[in-house]
């Protein structure tokens, strides 16, 4: 069983940036595959990018990066040039590593209880 606890969101302005952290329960490259998510109210949940910077939304690409410090078993979300419609909650979520790559929440196995972001105009 793998826990994953997201931190790092709150209120910010149009324009500015956040960075959003993932704590696993075990170091990420032991066999893990992350990636963020995130669902705004009244909407299905979506894919906001995995690891190892393989797979960005549309939407984030180009503001939006990825990193992993492996040996503390934490994932980062760094989010630059927010927009009103990046309001959603966040989450962290996990899968078994294989050389595939999942986009659809179906694919994740293990999450996080999330973090709300709000971007205000």
């Amino acid at each position: 069983q793998v826990q994953l606890v997201e931190s790092g969101g709150g209120l910010v302005q149009a324009g500015g940036s956040l960075r959003l952290s993932c704590e696993a329960s075990i170091r990420t490259d032991r066999g893990l595959s992350m990636a963020w998510f995130r669902q705004a109210p009244e909407k299905d949940r979506e894919i906001v990018a995995t690891g190892s910077q393989a797979y960005f939304a549309n939407f984030a690409e180009g503001r939006f990066t990825v990193s992993e410090d492996n040996a503390k078993g934490t994932t980062y979300l760094q989010m630059n040039s927010l927009k009103p419609e990046d309001t959603a909650v966040y989450y962290c979520a996990a899968r078994p590593r294989t050389s595939s790559l999942f986009t659809l929440p179906s694919s994740y196995i293990y999450w996080g209880r999330g973090t709300q972001v709000t971007v205000s105009s």
